[in-house]
């Protein structure tokens, strides 16, 4: 199992209908599901990484996630979304290397 673990700014919010209307069911069709996407978070440590948003998405492999970023009908709101934010995302194996 992977995470894909997001922060979000946007700089332009004409992206966001589309984009919340839209890529629900391309994540479904990929095998994940969103599990947090939020305004309401709060930082607890470290130096200050302020984001609007903070989304979080579970996937059944690292190739779902991937298939998901590089499928014909998200890469537009992929585009759409880089260009109108400033936004991290991270994909992070479910496994503890320190165990």
């Amino acid at each position: 199992m992977y995470y894909s673990v997001l922060d979000v700014t946007p700089t332009d919010d004409k992206w966001i209908p589309a984009y919340i209307a839209e890529t629900g069911e391309i994540v479904k069709k990929h095998g994940g599901k969103y599990l947090s996407r939020t305004a309401s978070h709060e930082q607890i440590e470290g130096d200050d990484q302020p984001a609007a948003l903070r989304i979080i998405l579970e996937w059944p492999s690292k190739e779902a996630a991937l298939n998901f970023m590089k499928d014909p009908a998200y890469i537009p709101h992929l585009e759409a979304r880089t260009a109108g934010s400033n936004s991290h995302h991270y994909l992070i194996e479910a496994k503890d290397d320190l165990a």
